[in-house]
């Protein structure tokens, strides 16, 4: 893209970044409406046939489909709106129609989409809601006198609800799943504008899917509860035997070492599903922050509702997590202490080795100074006896000497010689050895 300022090269991924803020921008809704809103789980390979699946949508009424790369979608049908978008584990359709029945849930925005088409939606429904914004005249409400009589469009259930976005708005709920297997939303327009619409919808939606799907991970709390505690004990068992005098070390380890591999294993299969809950959990909250709710005297507001039955589970997801990462590092911290002393004990044996080695090759060396002697001796002996055997000769030839005495003579001399060549023999063997 050309610049009227000679400033360096963009980055490639420049533009992107900067119109993300755009990209999940709200509808300008016409009031009234009726919107449906379904979100699927999907795997990856159903995320593609979703896309494919969505084209067809397209085709069939005329409209252009979405971009390739694109993870958002949104366009105007016949009768009817769509706006769709994929997120990490999950995609949501929201579809939408301008009018007002007299009954808020009785003609859903739904049966305005294909039958065909919606029967042949990859994933699985975690979300399926319905919203409905009315005038209070379109229902014949009056706040002062009717707010019990909202009950009967949530099949008498209890209603929970406020006043939103500066009063521009009253919404209403059971946060309950009806027979017809969606959930309900009714909101009574006082002042709405159409772009406040678009975000309140919005908003209502997330705060439905963001919530449920924080508490994936609340069945997985609770199962991992007996295991928590299993291997809890097992530790406890562990460090306590440590204590023993009698106790095998090396058995120890073992039992150390396989609890380890079983902790770590909970941990790194549940991390990315509690640290999930985490996130979406802070998602509702913000949402619920942005609808700037105002009490209505003697009903619960959508927050208090939320933060009282949500937050326990919650906390319990992130208490389950927190203690597993405590029971690591005190697993860690017992396998490193059983590990130093199994390494004192093995030192010390090597240590009582070396003593007896040393020991052994001293003892050695003194019975191979004893060989040496009495090899000296020895050698000492038969040189001597061999100088005799040649004096004896000699005299027998007719010399003048004394065998006997040439023979004692000699020994000194041999000694001397012998002892001389084992010192240089030991001398030449340390240098070679050096």
């Amino acid at each position: 893209m050309a610049t009227l300022f000679p400033i360096p090269e963009n980055h490639p991924q420049r533009f992107v970044l900067h119109n993300e803020v755009h990209a999940r921008a709200p509808f300008n809704l016409n009031l009234p409406v009726r919107a449906s809103h379904l979100a699927l789980l999907l795997s990856n390979d159903e995320k593609m046939q979703e896309r494919r699946h969505l084209i067809t949508l397209c085709e069939r009424f005329g409209v252009a489909p979405p971009e390739k790369e694109v993870d958002h979608f949104s366009a105007t049908f016949n009768s009817f709106q769509i706006r769709w978008e994929q997120h990490g584990e999950f995609s949501t359709y929201s579809f939408y129609v301008h009018d007002s029945p007299e009954d808020p849930f009785a003609d859903v925005a739904l049966k305005k989409v294909p039958v065909d088409w919606m029967s042949q939606l990859t994933g699985q429904v975690i979300v399926a809601a319905h919203a409905t914004i009315v005038s209070a005249a379109d229902i014949h409400y009056d706040e002062n006198i009717d707010l019990a009589s909202l009950s009967s469009y949530f099949a008498d259930n209890p209603v929970i609800g406020s006043k939103v976005t500066g009063g521009a708005a009253s919404v209403f709920t059971d946060f309950r799943i009806h027979v017809d297997g969606f959930s309900r939303f009714l909101i009574i327009n006082n002042d709405l504008r159409a772009e406040q619409a678009g975000r309140l919808l919005q908003r209502l939606f997330e705060i439905e899917v963001y919530r449920v799907m924080a508490l994936l991970a609340f069945p997985i709390a609770r199962k991992l509860y007996p295991a928590l505690k299993k291997s809890d004990r097992q530790l406890y068992t562990i460090t306590n035997s440590m204590t023993l005098p009698d106790n095998n070390d090396g058995e120890l380890l073992d039992e150390l070492t396989t609890l380890a591999a079983e902790v770590e294993n909970y941990i790194s299969s549940n991390h990315f599903r509690f640290a999930a809950a985490s996130a979406y959990y802070q998602l509702v909250e913000q949402r619920v922050n942005d609808l700037r709710e105002v009490r209505i005297q003697g009903i619960q507001t959508l927050g208090e509702f939320i933060k009282r039955r949500l937050e326990p589970a919650i906390n319990t997801c992130e208490s389950i997590s927190h203690r597993f990462t405590l029971l690591s590092e005190r697993v860690s911290n017992a396998s490193q202490l059983l590990r130093t002393r199994v390494d004192i004990i093995i030192e010390r044996q090597n240590q009582g080795l070396l003593t007896s080695m040393a020991l052994r090759a001293k003892m050695q060396l003194r019975m191979q100074q004893m060989v040496e002697g009495i090899s000296m001796v020895a050698i000492t002996y038969y040189a001597a006896s061999l100088i005799g055997k040649l004096a004896e000769m000699l005299h027998i030839m007719g010399w003048k000497v004394n065998p006997g005495i040439i023979e004692g003579i000699s020994i000194p001399f041999i000694l001397i010689i012998i002892a001389i060549s084992s010192k240089r023999i030991h001398r030449i063997i340390a240098n070679t050895t050096e």
